[in-house]
């Protein structure tokens, strides 16, 4: 080996082990400055999980800095080729990919008939922040409702952010769930008037959105969604220090600044007011009076506060930052918010919030905001839990066991339609 191949050779190690050292010292940094409660089901190993998740964002990063390629097309790839399992269809369960109305969807058919009549159905919007998921990520559970609840399961692939932002999304949700609806009974044998909409997070945010949306248009030619099955729901960008976000907001896996990015890019990508909107500087006081009616701490279950919580100091309103996200606080993006008409026409719903979460109030807010409007709903509460948790079903070494209880808890409902 001649010598300048030899000091090649060491120069590539070299700033590989740099580059190594680097990414190694911003992943500790990001994991000092987390917080896991002692309550947390399975600490240790969502430590592991937060450290795998930062290392693959920051590299990312480093890689987006580089030119080398976006950050948010790393992060889908590396998940999509590491953190998915494929496996066969289970026994008795047909999986295929279609299109509705141009729409990937991915569908989840039991094959044995169903004792008398036509089946259930439910079309479901994964999560992901609007940027990241897929039909692939959503895959483990979807299986397991369908299979489990003995209903046709329908897995919407949308467009995401940042290519394709609000509406596309639920453009493309409402465009294959009136598919759905439309050729149910004559392509899947599915009763359109037991077929539910659900989701979890961003998911869980379209389809409320969704059947506020159908519920306003009302135009006779479709059944309306019977049910709505709510997972970890985002449904407010209005406030961003309620009792969940203080009590949880360095909670992996989704932390209080990131939940506000993740509006940003569905909105229009201007992070730049991402500590403006923390600080509900968009919020207008007398707007913030209105909206109090909904978001009031005081509208919580007792044992919220049981980890405390301190009002937050009045920042000063800022009409250049109102006009930017302006879209985030209709209702959506925001279907917390909506007047009570709309919320007295939803269907019966399933919320599903875990303690650790930070949207765990928006869940508990939206059940008491269809309850006081006489909708039934049906609340299962995750003591142990923190957000993403359904995204850990049937993983492998990655499989968190309240994974499992929260997922049975959907398909008891989910059996009920």
């Amino acid at each position: 080996m001649d010598i300048g191949t030899a000091i090649l050779i060491i120069g590539l190690a070299a700033l590989f082990a740099a580059f190594l050292l680097l990414v190694i010292g911003l992943v500790y940094s990001e994991l000092m400055n987390s917080d896991i409660p002692p309550g947390v089901a399975n600490r240790r190993k969502l430590h592991v999980v937060h450290g795998l998740f930062v290392g693959i964002a920051i590299v990312g990063r480093i890689l987006e800095r580089l030119g080398l390629c976006p950050q948010v097309s790393f992060t889908r790839w590396v998940r999509s080729c590491f953190l998915v399992c494929r496996t066969p269809p289970p026994p008795g369960l047909r999986v295929r990919d279609l299109s509705f109305s141009g729409v990937p969807v991915r569908v989840y058919e039991p094959r044995a008939a169903p004792s008398k009549g036509l089946r259930r159905g439910l079309v479901y919007f994964h999560g992901g922040g609007w940027i990241m998921g897929s039909v692939d990520t959503a895959d483990e559970l979807c299986r397991h409702i369908a299979k489990e609840a003995a209903a046709t399961v329908v897995s919407v692939g949308y467009r995401l952010a940042p290519e394709h932002r609000y509406p596309a999304p639920l453009d493309d949700c409402e465009a294959a769930t009136c598919h759905f609806l439309a050729t149910a009974a004559a392509e899947l044998g599915v009763d359109p008037q037991r077929v539910a909409v659900g989701g979890d997070s961003a998911g869980a945010n379209l389809a409320t959105a969704l059947c506020q949306r159908l519920a306003k248009r009302e135009d006779g030619h479709l059944a309306s969604p019977c049910a709505q099955v709510l997972i970890y729901p985002a449904l407010q960008m209005a406030d961003f220090n309620l009792p969940s976000y203080q009590q949880n907001h360095s909670v992996p896996v989704l932390s209080r600044g990131r939940a506000v990015f993740y509006f940003l890019q569905y909105l229009n990508g201007d992070v730049a007011v991402c500590q403006d909107v923390l600080e509900a500087r968009h919020v207008h006081a007398e707007r913030r009076q209105r909206y109090q009616q909904w978001l009031a701490p005081a509208n919580l279950p007792p044992e919220s506060m049981a980890r405390g919580y301190r009002r937050p100091p009045d920042f000063d309103y800022d009409g250049e930052v109102y006009h930017i996200v302006k879209a985030g606080l209709g209702p959506e993006v925001s279907p917390l918010l909506v007047d009570d008409e709309v919320i007295r026409r939803s269907p019966p719903t399933f919320v599903l919030t875990c303690e650790y979460d930070v949207l765990r109030d928006d869940g508990m807010l939206y059940r008491k905001r269809l309850l006081d409007q006489g909708v039934a709903v049906t609340w299962h509460h995750v003591a142990d839990g923190f957000h993403g948790l359904l995204g850990f079903l049937n993983v492998g070494w990655l499989t968190f066991p309240t994974a499992i209880r929260a997922a049975d808890s959907v398909v008891s409902y989910v059996r009920t339609l």
